[in-house]
């Protein structure tokens, strides 16, 4: 029995050792580099491993021929590993490019490279800083505090997500907003894949927006909007466009917290199947919002109501 992967090739068979290092590899190019499982898994795992094995052996044009490739260049044991080692890193990030939250990391780490306020950390993974903080600052913090960070910054928004081409100037305003914000709040790098993954929070970016029919509680939200409905007519005040405006500024999130804006963030964070310190930003974020937009001359009530009307006709 061959006492390796390199005797094993050697050999010309492809068999448990080969297989076995592989494997180990596929466990120690995810955990330096923190790639994210492969799909059909949500966490690490041998199985998940084997499913990066079997994509890179069964690569059109490629498939098995890398083992045979790396095994002609190895001298040895040793060579033959930092081969395959190489090999399965750039599998796996010519793979992390191709999911949305990759491509939204190569969107970021564009926007980041090109402004002189942020600077991009020597090492593996990437992580991302301000031009200011210590070279040696890395944030070791929970992600959920910085996902609640960017979720308390009011004012900015994205209406226009394009998936190619120049990114709009409005979308850049808004994306560098929350990463200067999340960045001065962490004090040091912080890893591109958890920069992504709380823009990706704050705007949801990655997944279609949910839509559910919502309607209000007994009680005075509920009646604010039987008794501007028993009233409605043509709108000379406005209230409509204050309405509609206010509607568009809100994420997804924040629409269905609506006609629950009473409720605590332990409701708002099953309704909306988030994390509770999540949660609690996202109302919060909605209260401010609504407050600010409401201290204008409209009556609160009536654009209220419109408000809560557009949770009842919003698509489910």
């Amino acid at each position: 029995m061959a006492s390796g992967a390199f005797e094993e090739l050697q050999t010309g068979e492809f068999g448990p050792a080969t297989f076995d290092l592989l494997r180990r590899l596929v466990h120690q190019v995810r955990r330096a580099s923190g790639f994210p499982p492969p799909e059909g898994h949500t966490v690490w795992s041998d199985d998940a491993a084997y499913d990066v094995i079997s994509a890179m052996l069964s690569q059109e044009g490629a498939g098995q021929r890398f083992v045979t490739v790396c095994f002609a260049q190895a001298a040895d044991e040793a060579s033959l590993e930092r081969l395959f080692l190489t090999s399965i890193k750039n599998f796996l990030i010519d793979e992390a490019k191709k999911t949305p939250r990759g491509k939204l990391r190569r969107r970021i780490a564009r926007l980041m490279n090109e402004d002189t306020a942020y600077r991009k950390s020597s090492g593996s993974p990437p992580r991302w800083a301000l031009a200011d903080h210590a070279e040696e600052a890395v944030w070791q913090g929970d992600l959920d505090d910085l996902i609640a960070q960017a979720a308390r910054v009011t004012g900015v928004g994205i209406t226009r997500w394009n998936h190619s081409g120049p990114t709009p100037k409005q979308t850049v305003h808004a994306l560098k907003t929350i990463l200067l914000c999340v960045l001065q709040y962490a004090q040091g790098a912080v890893r591109e894949e958890d920069l992504a993954k709380v823009l990706e929070a704050r705007f949801e970016l990655l997944a279609p927006a949910r839509f559910t029919a919502l309607y209000a509680d007994e009680g005075t939200v509920a009646e604010l909007v039987d008794q501007h409905a028993a009233t409605a007519a043509p709108d000379p005040t406005g209230v409509d466009g204050v309405a509609e405006d206010i509607w568009q500024r809100l994420s997804p999130n924040e629409r269905l917290l609506l006609p629950y804006l009473d409720e605590d963030a332990h409701h708002a964070a099953q309704l909306l199947e988030i994390r509770q310190t999540h949660a609690v930003a996202v109302l919060s974020n909605l209260k401010t919002t609504l407050r600010t937009a409401l201290s204008a001359d409209s009556d609160p009530h009536a654009v209220i109501a419109a408000l809560l009307r557009r949770c009842g006709d919003a698509p489910s």
